[in-house]
């Protein structure tokens, strides 16, 4: 097979309409060795890419894009769909620094028509995009790609909703493949298992109406009265179809590795005058045995061994160290409960749950972060210390109910912030700028951001017992930044290390690492700066303002958002302390930062080591 290369070889996706049965299959082995080659190199996600190579195949080879729209959801199972659309040769730049980002992108491409980070979404897009092409008299179809973790977040329901209720040209895929990012949990799981049993009342279906057609005279009418009793039929077949129950026209469940009965079944579709839901089985990892056997290690893996599968082993990190230390906590206190959504390997809960799962102390709500918030504060309002464990981008989805049901309250609940600052590869769509700038913003919430882990030890036991309302810890990607200095090895609410200079920088978090370095670099320059390192960033402790009022020069770094950051909230302190020295921010003025490694996107942004000294020098010495 290997010496074929229809990748390169054919114009794409245009002469996907050309082949044959067996070069369809010959492009979808070439399309994963290709995936599997990339990813083990430059790391991504794998497993719900392998398990949609077909899918996106036949949607490609049914519908004419970019006239037709596919959106995403979530979007990094869209991989396929840029080998398919013109970006093969470019492909080896994926997740790479001013290469090909690892979600859809408009801005990168024409056949690209929406972008997508987080899970529920698509629906609602694809509605706005159907109605649309409709009030334009575009004839063109809208395909939203939905898998079903995602059906376990409420914006999919709101979208359904509305889309059912539709004349519009909108087809709904639904991506069954049983996981999440951690496997799908509830009662729409529990569902689409009952559906997954009862695939005959399709095929049973089909063939009533087939052979009522075919009844001379009085086929058609026997068929229509058939058609208006469908729902004591679907009753007593299915026992109740959720998606039809909304307005869609529902069509599944389909073997999703099997290409011609997919693009039978989106031929079909297409000529539905109604919303249709497509019920597509998938194999997450397909073609891949160490993912298909392990689908959550290669959901977003970094480098790996193709031969054998083995990925590199991680080093401590502030995820599992939070996890190591939580758990060790909830062992000395049984009204500790630990939440995630969907997350629970990647927010280090994972031994946690194997020693709280079966004591009812360990949930697991799915892709559900508003639920997620109002569910601590109900198991906080029921007497217990619930902390919920999200990434810092998902933990914007629970704004409201941050304030609505948590602060308004005073539910004493403590957040867990993981990928607090700017995380990488995934791009603008996961870096984690805004937290502290709106978790800082609301009443009755107090926010730490360690740059230890001794740090991180002192903020989640201040958080959970000492602490009212809401209580955050804020902390990165990866593991523990480099400090030498004795200073930092005691943990608490700040650190000053004072060498007797007039100039003053303030951190927090990861970038005291950098802002350290720079303070280096200046003393070889023969020029003192101090440094002020916040562990609790909000509110921010009295003594630390009289700290700085003394200094005649102030710098404030932050990595995070300008607008409403710390460093503005700081500085708006020493003003109300009338202090009349010269004081700026060095913060992300534009956090829309594309995919790049951690230190790059550092120095694009001023917050490297290098440029804070440079900056110091050139503004007060």
């Amino acid at each position: 097979m290997a010496k074929y290369n229809l990748l390169n070889t054919l114009t794409l996706p245009g002469d996907l309409k050309k082949l044959g049965e067996e070069q369809q299959k010959l492009l979808c082995w070439e399309i994963r060795q290709k995936l599997i080659r990339t990813v083990s190199e430059n790391g991504g996600h794998l497993a719900s890419n392998l398990g949609t190579v077909e899918l996106t195949v036949a949607l490609h080879t049914v519908f004419d894009l970019p006239d037709d729209s596919i959106v995403w959801d979530v979007g990094h199972q869209c991989y396929t769909h840029k080998l398919l659309t013109g970006r093969a040769d470019r492909f080896s730049t994926i997740r790479q620094e001013d290469g090909l980002s690892g979600f859809p992108r408009p801005s990168e491409s024409k056949y690209d028509c929406f972008i997508a980070g987080h899970a529920s979404t698509s629906i609602s897009a694809a509605c706005g995009l159907a109605k649309a092409k409709t009030l334009s008299g575009d004839p063109h179809h809208v395909i939203a790609v939905v898998g079903d973790g995602a059906f376990t977040g409420g914006m999919v329901y709101e979208g359904l909703n509305n889309a059912g209720r539709s004349s519009d040209r909108l087809i709904v895929v639904l991506n069954d493949n049983e996981m999440s990012i951690s496997k799908s949990v509830g009662s729409f799981a529990r569902y689409l298992a009952a559906k997954r049993a009862s695939d005959g009342y399709l095929n049973l279906k089909d063939k009533v109406e087939g052979a009522l057609v075919k009844i001379p005279v009085v086929g058609e009418s026997v068929r229509d009265v058939v058609k208006q009793s469908k729902d004591m039929f679907r009753q007593a077949i299915y026992h109740s179809n959720l998606f039809e129950d909304l307005g869609f026209y529902y069509l599944g469940p389909v073997d999703g590795h099997d290409l011609p009965v997919l693009i039978k079944m989106l031929e079909r579709a297409k000529e539905v005058d109604r919303p249709v839901l497509i019920h597509v089985n998938t194999v997450k990892g397909k073609g891949y045995p160490f993912a298909e056997q392990d689908p959550s290690k290669f959901h977003g893996v970094g480098q790996f061994n193709r031969s054998n599968g083995h990925t590199k082993t991680p080093g401590a990190s502030f995820s599992s160290e939070f996890g190591r230390m939580l758990t060790g906590l909830a062992e000395k206190d049984d009204k500790i409960v630990a939440i995630t959504a969907a997350m629970q390997d990647g927010t280090g809960l994972t031994p946690f749950a194997q020693k709280f799962g079966d004591k009812n102390r360990f949930f697991d709500v799915g892709i559900a972060e508003e639920h997620a918030v109002t569910f601590s504060c109900g198991l906080a309002a029921g007497g217990l210390r619930p902390v919920f464990a999200v990434y810092s981008t998902f933990l914007q989805r629970g704004f409201d109910q941050l304030i609505h049901d948590a602060a308004i309250e005073k539910q004493h609940i403590v957040l867990a912030v993981d990928r607090a600052g700017i995380v990488g590869d995934d791009g603008e769509t996961h870096q984690g700028l805004y937290d502290a700038a709106f978790l800082s913003e609301i009443a009755n919430c107090v926010v730490y951001s360690p740059a230890t882990f001794r740090d991180l030890q002192y903020a989640l036991e201040r958080a959970l017992y000492h602490t009212d309302g809401i209580a955050a810890v804020r902390y990165p990607r990866g593991g523990e930044p480099e400090l030498s200095d004795p200073a930092f090895s005691a943990a608490e609410d700040y650190t000053h290390i004072s060498s007797g200079g007039d100039t003053l920088l303030i951190t927090y978090g990861r970038e005291t690492s950098e802002v350290y370095k720079a303070v280096k670099l200046l003393e070889a320059q023969h020029k003192k700066a101090d440094l002020l390192k916040l562990c609790k960033i909000h509110p921010l402790p009295e003594e630390c303002v009289q700290i700085a009022r003394k200094y005649r020069t102030i710098l404030f770094v932050e990595e995070g958002v300008r607008s409403g950051g710390i460093g503005e909230h700081f500085l708006a302190a020493l003003s109300a302390a009338r202090y009349r020295g010269r004081m700026s921010i060095r913060a992300i003025e534009n956090p829309c930062i594309r995919q790049m490694a951690v230190p790059a996107a550092l120095k694009s942004c001023g917050l490297d080591a290098q440029s804070i000294a440079q900056t110091v020098a050139e503004l007060y010495f």
